[in-house]
């Protein structure tokens, strides 16, 4: 099982939403279960760096099927995971905004998000996350 266009298009909907109570113009990308890109959007006056940020934080979800804050919280020096964000090419992101999407219990895909503070993103990701589910 996987995401599809509609699914994304839903989820980016949601997040968008989102994003106009919390007021900062923001990246949103999702990925399928594969880790691939479906669909990103822009939201006008987004930063441009924020583009792949956010690509990478949905594939780092997905990759590891963790929420990218939980990943960073690991990453830290003398934690498990340290070091992890040279992987991968340097894809890895460890800060907020990536949360995996699952149904039924099986990781579909992931949402990023970028543009604002950690909490920011995170809270578009839930709200992207969120509608993922129905």
């Amino acid at each position: 099982m996987t995401l599809t266009l509609a699914d994304a298009r839903i989820i980016i909907s949601a997040a968008e939403a989102k994003v106009s109570e919390v007021g900062q113009p923001m990246n949103i990308a999702v990925v399928d279960a594969g880790g691939n890109l479906i669909s990103h959007v822009r939201m006008d006056g987004a930063w441009l760096g924020g583009i792949d940020i956010s690509i990478n934080k949905a594939f780092t979800a997905r990759a590891f099927n963790i929420q990218t804050k939980d990943l960073g919280d690991n990453s830290q020096p003398n934690q498990q995971y340290y070091g992890i964000q040279a992987s991968n090419n340097g894809r890895i992101v460890i800060f907020a905004g990536g949360i995996p999407l699952t149904r039924n219990g099986e990781v579909i895909g992931a949402i990023g998000v970028s543009g604002g503070s950690g909490e920011q993103d995170q809270a578009v990701a839930q709200a992207g996350a969120k509608a993922s589910l129905t």
